[in-house]
């Protein structure tokens, strides 16, 4: 019978590196930034790393880390699933410390995303849909899912989008204070409400900014983490999930819930024997790229019950003196999304507020002792999603 990962790799070191238009640096900087802040925390220099996993969207050999980073002749693996991708570099590095392959391995998820001239992902390389021909974009797709969801739920078309500028509103209000993240403004209900609209519903301030960033983890089994420090981080569950990207064309598919985010939920759950999220899980970082995804992430992650999002918005739920904080950091929203980093900056963010370590004090937790981590890339019915479940030592 398979094993599961609960419990079997700690995470011992991480670093971050400041996200945000890095026009004066190149990405090799930015790997650098935030591997020498995890080598630092974990009390290793480079010549103690076994292997490393890395996830970049845009960046394809392994001397692109293994450069900066001088690994001489170590093994350096590159894995890409989309948005995803910095949460599947960390869950099969993780898989090779858990097989006893390597006994100390890197993780590196980074991206360079204002380098590529687009405002936003661009619509390069997204098959055409069969009704709409030309093709559409990451905002249209997530403004389908927006206006589907309203109507399911009998939101008014205000009522909606007020939801849903709540929701920016605290991401913003998050990010201002954590000194890493991008979009460091304070905004208002009424400021996102009348902001320039992309896709109906969602204006300039549901979407998230194009950014530049790296992520770094540094992870061995869990019964040598003693070794390193005391206030490791163990893995407690990881679930994978990829959709057959056939949503759009079926009848039955009605963009208010995300499948691939259920099943993911499902087998990290299952492997750290999570019955009730909302009562078990202290924290969760959920792949906002709209103000819209949040809403339908949370609730498919069984966190809220479906189409209750509204209730837990107007209570405070998600808020960080609320029942389940969402997206403390500031989100990718705030934050920011450099494809590739994403995964593994949502899991830094965990594990510094389970230590008691977060950058900025007025944003810790007190005495959290589980969090999630939620990725997801492609387009509304044509997913993958990547769920990690991060706890303290049981």
């Amino acid at each position: 019978m398979a094993r599961t990962i609960k419990d079997r790799v700690a995470i011992v070191g991480m670093g971050c590196s400041q996200f945000g238009e890095r026009w004066d640096v190149g990405f090799p900087d930015l790997i650098v930034e935030a591997a020498y802040e995890a080598y630092e925390d974990a009390g290793v220099e480079p010549k103690d790393i076994d292997a490393c996993w890395y996830g970049s969207i845009y960046q394809f050999t392994g001397v692109v880390v293994a450069g900066p980073l001088k690994l001489q002749y170590k093994p350096v693996t590159r894995v890409e699933n989309a948005c995803g991708t910095g949460t599947e570099a960390l869950r099969n590095a993780a898989f090779a410390v858990a097989a006893d392959i390597y006994d100390l391995v890197m993780v590196v998820g980074f991206d360079k995303c204002k380098d590529t001239g687009f405002g936003g992902l661009g619509s390069a390389g997204i098959p055409p849909h069969p009704v709409f021909e030309v093709g559409f974009t990451a905002p249209g797709q997530y403004a389908l899912a927006a206006t589907r969801y309203f109507r399911h739920y009998n939101l008014s078309p205000e009522e909606g989008k007020r939801t849903i500028a709540k929701i920016s509103v605290k991401s913003h209000h998050n990010g201002a204070r954590n000194p890493k993240a991008h979009l460091r403004r304070e905004v208002t209900v009424e400021q996102v409400m009348n902001a320039p609209i992309i896709a109906w519903p969602l204006g300039l301030y549901d979407c998230c900014g194009v950014t530049d960033g790296a992520a770094v983890a540094i992870i061995c089994r869990t019964e040598d983490a003693k070794r390193f420090r005391d206030d490791y981080v163990c893995i407690k569950g990881l679930g994978l999930s990829v959709g057959p990207g056939q949503g759009n064309v079926r009848t039955d598919y009605d963009y208010t819930h995300w499948d691939e985010t259920e099943w993911a939920a499902m087998e990290a759950y299952a492997q750290a024997g999570i019955k009730n999220p909302r009562q078990e899980l202290d924290l969760a970082e959920v792949h906002d790229c709209f103000s819209i995804a949040e809403l339908i992430a949370v609730e498919s992650l069984g966190i809220c019950e479906k189409g209750h999002g509204k209730d837990d918005v107007d209570a405070g739920a998600w808020e960080q003196e609320g029942e389940i904080p969402v997206n403390l950091s500031g989100g990718l929203k705030s934050f920011g999304h450099p494809i590739g980093a994403s995964g593994c900056r949502e899991t830094y963010e965990i594990y510094k507020q389970l230590q008691g370590k977060a950058e900025d004090s007025s944003r810790q937790l007190k005495n959290p002792r589980m969090g999630l981590t939620h990725n997801q890339g492609g387009l509304p019915g044509k997913f993958m999603c990547a769920v990690g479940i991060y706890g303290l030592p049981d």
